[in-house]
């Protein structure tokens, strides 16, 4: 079982920017696909960005592509970054990390085996 965990969220302003940060449990997770996906009140979880296992290939939703960027540090913290800039209202949410050992996922069906738990992500003045 891996376990994934989310950190960054917070309370930003309209305009502001954020980082969001993924780990797992994995020692091998510098190989795992990952995506980010959001949540927002009363509505479905919607695909944000996904990168592979090499960080040679992104895909961004269109709410996400030019505001917001995905990448991997594969050095020791083994982490998986999504960067957030010009945030808005319209992307507050709960955030979730989730990650694909085989690389076989998709990334915007979101059929994922492994997620985290989520961070909040509020935009507010």
């Amino acid at each position: 079982q891996v376990k994934v965990v989310e950190s960054g969220g917070g309370l930003v302003q309209p305009g502001g920017s954020l980082r969001l940060s993924c780990t797992a449990s994995s020692r091998t997770f510098s190989r795992y696909a990952a995506a980010w996906a959001r949540q927002a009140p009363g509505k479905e979880r919607e695909f944000v960005a996904g990168i592979s296992w090499s960080g040679g290939s992104t895909d961004y939703s269109d709410s996400a592509k030019g505001r917001f960027t995905i990448s991997r540090d594969n050095a020791a913290e083994n982490t998986v970054i999504l960067q957030m800039s010009n945030l808005n209202p319209e992307d507050t949410a709960v955030y979730y990390c989730a990650a694909d050992p085989w690389g076989r996922v998709e990334p915007r069906t979101l059929k994922f085996d492994y997620w985290g738990q989520g961070t909040q992500v509020t935009v507010s003045s």
